[in-house]
């Protein structure tokens, strides 16, 4: 158009602005924001906001705030992409300061904000929010409930998945096959997979992301053995599979022991399908192979690979050294992650555990020393359960519950019984040198023994209990939750960062084999 001699007014440019901001073309945008200062063209109040909302999009947020402010008066189409460009980026302060900020928040600026907390990691607000959305008077639509069933599906809550579920339900979103899937994702991630294949039963359309999301969510149960009876299934309707179905089954295998079949759905994925197999399915056949304790394999397949091994591959190695006690080659695999990313707090962790499962403490303290100058801190435990619609967290030895004094009185009587039955805490799970006694005191404060002890004091006689937890439950906790299940007649369902365990009368649903 500039080659014919013609000259775009602002609606022109407005619309190739709109362009870059969908494609996330900052270098051609900004070259439209020199063209309109070159010639000196009136920014009116819609080209203004689509500069606002380019800059966001990109994440040029910078840019976006100084138009931002000199937009007078703020409209709502700005304004949400101010709060979309924040919650981008992670800035949920200010993309929530902006959203306050707004006199009129229409359905796109409520979900802007919603799928900001939920892709934040912050599932709780953002159905509170959603819940003050309601309130308003503002109908949401697909786009909404899929940030809404997210951050239910993060939270873990199973109370609050039910309560979604209704209100899909009841508002005509469960005849849409993106929402029936994200559903399925849902409530496999709440530890129920019962609800989870009833509505996969029940969908009159499935397409290969509803396969995939049911064989992963049996993954996460441990249910091996059915996720790839599913796989058959799949196969025999006509669906092909895709690359994310691949991580599922073989996440299935890993989890459930299953070598044999794992190394034929590897060998599937390019004889049978031609999808070359990338980091994360080599990282998880590395994971199968070396929780089965066949190291050679898993080097075998390292050096094999046609592409340089990640931190991903690498760190399944590491995870299955610090299971079977390989302290030489737990050392390579934590010099390679490192060197990758060198502020990697996984690799420290799990090194420094390998060190003390050896009762190697001067190492534990070098490795610690090592954190300290790279400024890394490994993440603290946390536990959440739900009750009555409302999340109840807890961190490792904290006090903060108004219920705390119940909850450690409650506390010690679970500890009394279970080690009548048996029980003794199994203090190589304590990475620092302390005097036995005080390993001891400090293993019976992990975060989800104090969540157990309160879904005890808190629910009804042969009630099920379940707890969600941000990091991998240790072998005392398991240990713990197993016993507990029986001397409590309680079956507890704890889903921790890798997968969900199922407790039930002494034995615990991954076989030990986690």
């Amino acid at each position: 158009m500039k080659g014919s001699g013609l000259t775009p007014d602002p609606v022109i440019l407005a619309t190739v602005l709109s362009a870059c901001s969908r494609t996330g073309n900052l270098c051609f945008g900004q070259a439209i924001h020199s063209y309109i200062a070159e010639t000196n063209l009136q920014i009116d109040g819609r080209l203004l906001t689509a500069l606002i909302t380019m800059y966001s999009n990109c994440g040029s947020m910078e840019t976006a705030k100084k138009l931002y402010d000199g937009l007078s008066p703020k409209n709502p189409a700005a304004s949400t992409a101010m709060v979309f460009g924040y919650a981008k980026l992670n800035q949920i302060e200010l993309a929530r300061s902006v959203f306050d900020s707004m006199a009129d928040k229409d359905l796109v600026a409520w979900s802007a904000m919603i799928s900001g907390y939920a892709e934040s990691d912050r599932p709780a607000e953002a159905l509170k929010l959603f819940n003050e959305m309601q309130l308003s008077n503002v109908r949401p639509d697909k786009i909404t409930m899929l940030s809404v069933i997210s951050a239910c599906a993060n939270l873990g809550a199973l109370d609050q998945a039910h309560w979604v579920h209704t209100y899909v339900s009841n508002n005509g979103f469960n005849r849409v096959l993106s929402v029936n899937n994200a559903l399925i994702d849902m409530f496999s991630k709440c530890g129920s997979l019962t609800i989870a294949r009833k509505i996969f039963n029940e969908m009159p359309e499935r397409n290969v992301i509803t396969w995939t999301a049911m064989i992963t969510g049996l993954a996460m149960h441990g249910e091996g053995t059915t996720a790839i009876a599913l796989f058959d299934q799949m196969k025999l309707e006509g669906v092909r599979p895709n690359k994310v179905t691949f991580i599922g089954l073989l996440y299935a295998c890993s989890h459930s022991g299953l070598v044999e079949e794992g190394q034929r759905v590897f060998e599937s994925m390019s004889v049978d399908f031609g999808l070359e197999p990338e980091q994360q399915h080599c990282g998880c056949m590395v994971d199968l192979f070396g929780r089965a304790k066949l190291f050679k394999e898993a080097i075998d397949l390292i050096n094999s690979m046609p592409f340089q091994p990640n931190v991903v591959v690498w760190g399944s190695l590491l995870s299955a050294c610090r299971l079977h006690g390989e302290v030489e080659l737990g050392e390579l695999a934590a010099k390679r992650i490192l060197e990758m990313d060198p502020g990697h707090d996984g690799a420290y962790v799990l090194l420094s555990n390998i060190y003390a499962k050896a009762g190697r403490w001067r190492d534990v303290g070098e490795v610690r020393r090592s954190m300290r100058s790279q400024a890394v801190w490994k993440e603290r435990g946390c536990s959440w359960i739900g009750l009555d619609g409302e999340v109840h967290e807890f961190l490792m030895a904290e006090e903060l519950h108004p219920r705390s004094k119940e909850i450690y009185e409650k506390l010690d009587e679970m500890v009394k019984k279970l080690e009548d039955a048996g029980y003794s805490p199994h203090i190589g799970s304590v990475l620092v040198d302390l005097e036995e006694e005080e390993k001891r005191r400090a293993v019976l404060l992990h975060s989800e023994k104090l969540a157990l002890s309160f879904g005890l004091i808190s629910t009804g006689k042969g009630a099920s209990i379940r707890i969600a937890k941000n990091l991998r439950v240790c072998e005392d906790c398991h240990s713990f939750m197993k016993l507990a299940s029986k001397v409590f007649e309680r079956e507890i369902i704890v889903r921790d960062r890798t997968r969900f365990h199922h407790y039930r009368n002494g034995v615990c649903s991954c076989g030990d084999f986690w």
